[in-house]
């Protein structure tokens, strides 16, 4: 999630409403660096979507291994339209830099996607069962939102004490997660 515009389209802190420009219509200032919290948004989310996956077809690796993908890309196209959309519509259409650029800062939600992807994949050669697959992906996306949130936490210049905050509270929406698994049943 881009540092630019929340998604609902509210300015940003400098009070711009426009990713492109900040609060006195200048050029808002690129990063020149990563944007992680993309991430842990990405994490969760595929966390999420293999809890929510249960029994699965005839081919239920693949499927939970696509439904990974798919969700990670169309959650990654909500948010960009949300940056773009929300409250630049009524103002001016958005050039194709921003738009690339916003895609390019919201691209982390679907790299967040991928190891636990790739975690129900490896599965087999692991040895593991289709439910020890998906408990595998479900511990990779865990670690990963951690990962992920301490990287934000430290990019944005968080001392010692808030990188472990960061990844604490992490941790515990993970185990939560963790234990919705274990309450379903899946």
């Amino acid at each position: 999630m881009g540092d630019a515009q929340a998604p609902s389209g509210a300015p940003d802190a400098g009070g711009s409403a426009d990713p492109g420009t900040g609060a006195d219509g200048a050029p808002a200032p690129r990063r020149t660096h990563a944007d992680y919290t993309g991430g842990v948004y990405g994490s969760m989310l595929a966390a999420s979507v293999i809890v929510g996956a249960g029994t699965l077809g005839s081919f239920p690796r693949l499927e939970l291994v696509l439904l990974l993908l798919l969700t990670g890309v169309v959650f990654w196209i909500a948010h960009v339209h949300a940056h773009l959309f929300g409250a630049r519509l009524a103002q001016r259409p958005p050039d194709l830099a921003v738009v690339r650029r916003v895609c390019r800062e919201e691209w982390t939600i679907v790299k967040a996607a991928v190891p636990p992807a790739v975690a129900v994949g490896v599965g087999p050669v692991l040895g593991l069962d289709v439910q020890g697959g998906q408990w595998l992906a479900l511990s990779v996306a865990v670690t990963g939102q951690v990962g992920w949130s301490v990287a934000a936490a430290r990019q944005a210049g968080a001392p010692g004490r808030l990188l472990v905050l960061s990844a604490l509270v992490n941790l515990v929406l993970g185990l939560i997660i963790l234990a919705s698994k274990l309450w379903l049943k899946h």
